[in-house]
């Protein structure tokens, strides 16, 4: 029995690496025509579905002469005596396809810099918006509340991480979104109101994970502060904060990457619209929502560029979880 438990624990641990790099594969070999296609400068580029035309040499110029030449000369008026005489094999078959694809001159242009920027901006207003009051609500729920207070705060707090995130965009689209226009100026739809709205969604995740970081703090330590004549800010700056340090800045790298990766709260007010926000206050786009408006209509490469839109958000994800565990390990 034993060794059964051992044998079921182990396996369990494989699946993890077993799924995570059938995740990476399958978004790689669905994201390969995409990148042998644009490359990198896919990253860099903020067209999405236009047509560019393509620069041909003088011999390609000549040949797609030819092949319009050809297409547009007409039919002799004999007919087929014999049905024999009308045999051809599959392979001497040519489609419309092949013939668009011999003097095709234009090709549609994909890019993910858009949608980049967006996702980065959108996360940034977030964290600015959110780690303040996250770690005053951790501050005051660990060293300042009565039990009495502390326990129905935490209780609502972990009540609003369980509401689901599709609410979150309807109340941001219908009420918040068109405060913050009268407020601010600008749309009721905008990279701002797409940032408060995430920001609002990662302040109970943060805020629990930097409580439960504060928490380990020995009151041993607070005692001697005390001891000392320390006031309470005095014990929260320089012996809760600096104990804790590490949690904290892990707790907001976690919540980062979460944040990068929301798609339906965003989804109903970050706008849609493929466009650089030159202002805060105007709409614009982020990879989850571009992934989740486009993969119902696109089919051949332009599938494939959403793959590839998904794999880059996959690194940025892995890259600041990554991060976060580097920073804990260094810390040790």
């Amino acid at each position: 029995m034993e060794l059964f438990f051992r044998k079921i624990a182990q396996l369990s641990a494989s699946l993890v690496f077993v799924i995570l790099a059938a995740t990476t594969l399958v978004l790689y070999l669905s994201a390969k025509p995409a990148i042998e296609e644009f490359g990198v400068k896919f990253l860099f580029e903020s067209r999405w579905g236009e047509e560019e035309k393509l620069e041909l040499s003088p011999a390609q110029l000549a040949e797609l002469e030819s092949l319009k030449a050809d297409k547009e000369q007409p039919l002799e008026d004999d007919f087929i005596e014999d049905e024999e005489d009308f045999i051809f094999d599959d392979e001497d078959f040519i489609t419309d396809d092949d013939m668009d694809s011999e003097d095709k001159t234009s090709r549609e242009v994909y890019g993910a810099l858009v949608p980049i920027v967006g996702t980065v901006f959108s996360t940034l207003i977030a964290m600015l918006f959110s780690v303040p009051i996250a770690m005053g609500i951790a501050v005051f729920l660990s060293e300042i509340a009565p039990a009495a207070v502390a326990k129905p705060v935490g209780i609502a707090i972990e009540l609003l991480a369980s509401i689901p995130s599709i609410i979150y965009g309807m109340w941001g689209l219908f009420y918040f979104g068109p405060f913050i226009a009268a407020l601010f100026g600008g749309n009721t739809v905008s990279l701002l109101v797409a940032g408060l709205v995430l920001g609002i969604m990662v302040i109970p995740f943060m805020a629990a994970l930097s409580r439960d970081a504060i928490t380990t703090v020995p009151d041993m330590l607070k005692e001697s502060a005390y001891a000392m004549g320390a006031t309470k800010l005095e014990v929260i700056k320089d012996v809760v904060f600096p104990y804790a340090r590490s949690g904290i800045i892990g707790s907001i790298i976690l919540s980062f990457g979460r944040a990068l990766g929301e798609t339906m709260a965003v989804a109903f007010v970050i706008g849609g619209v493929y466009q650089f926000a030159k202002k805060v206050t105007d709409p614009t786009n982020s990879i989850p929502v571009v992934l989740a408006n486009s993969f119902a209509e696109s089919s051949g490469l332009s599938l494939s560029v959403l793959f590839y839109l998904a794999l880059i958000l996959f690194v940025l994800s892995f890259i600041v979880i990554a991060s976060a565990k580097f920073y804990f390990l260094r810390k040790k």
